[in-house]
């Protein structure tokens, strides 16, 4: 049975829908297959940018990343036979620490090549996505601020209060000590830090700082981690 072609209006009509749709997942949750490489790899560009969003809705003011939208995209990247690899790109402010926990895990679990780059800030629950992949870059005048887990609201002071916060930490040390080359004693250190923030404890680290400490990788830009990405793509075909 012969392949029907499609005349120049259906043509036309297929590239504006797909335009459309391309269109419609920038707006909406910064969503990007890239394929116009040399290597004809098809690489997803996954865009983490603001504060990351729970359970509960922040105002339409604040530019947000919702949970809800990013992980059933993981799930639909791990499963997709003609994605290549993943570029996550990261500029946010930290936000909950569950939501942000869970993209990170699901990020770190894909079993296909994945390149996180820090641009602008990778901040609080920022700091184990930005570990999450299997190679990390910062940008030189990217900015990571590792503190302890605040509480907004009203907490009640008793034991098993503190014991609940203090365990959730332990998780997210635990999780960027295993995807990072920092020692536990010395994130713990520079979280706890109290000389560096007026208005808290914690640590501001910039570009190669962030290198230095073993949180990152490389320092390099978009250019950097698309090519390492590629080789990454490159090595995973021919095992």
């Amino acid at each position: 049975m012969e392949k029907k072609e499609l005349s120049k209006e259906e043509r036309s009509y297929k590239e504006r829908q797909k335009e459309e749709i391309t269109g419609n997942l920038i707006k909406e949750s910064g969503q990007f297959t890239l394929a116009g490489n040399p290597y004809h790899h098809r690489i997803h560009l996954l865009n983490i940018v603001g504060e990351i969003e729970g359970h509960e809705c922040l105002p339409p003011n604040t530019k947000t990343t919702k949970y809800e939208h990013v992980l059933p995209i993981l799930a639909e990247i791990e499963d997709n036979a003609q994605v290549d690899g993943m570029l996550v790109l990261l500029n946010t402010v930290g936000g909950d620490v569950e939501a942000g926990l869970a993209i990170a895990e699901m990020i770190s679990s894909i079993q296909k090549p994945v390149v996180t780059l820090v641009l602008g800030g990778g901040h609080s629950i920022g700091v184990p996505l930005a570990v999450s992949g299997d190679y990390s870059f910062i940008v030189p005048t990217a900015t990571m601020v590792v503190h302890p887990i605040r509480m907004n609201g009203m907490v009640i002071g008793v034991k098993q209060n503190y014991e609940y916060i203090e365990r959730m930490q332990d998780r997210i040390i635990d999780f960027t000590v295993r995807h990072s080359s920092i020692e536990e004693a010395r994130l713990r250190k520079i979280m706890m830090n109290n000389e560096q923030l007026v208005k808290d404890i914690g640590s501001m680290l910039v570009g190669s700082e962030a290198v230095k400490e073993g949180l990152i990788d490389a320092v390099g830009g978009v250019h950097e981690a698309m090519e390492y990405l590629h080789q990454m793509i490159e090595r995973n075909k021919k095992e």
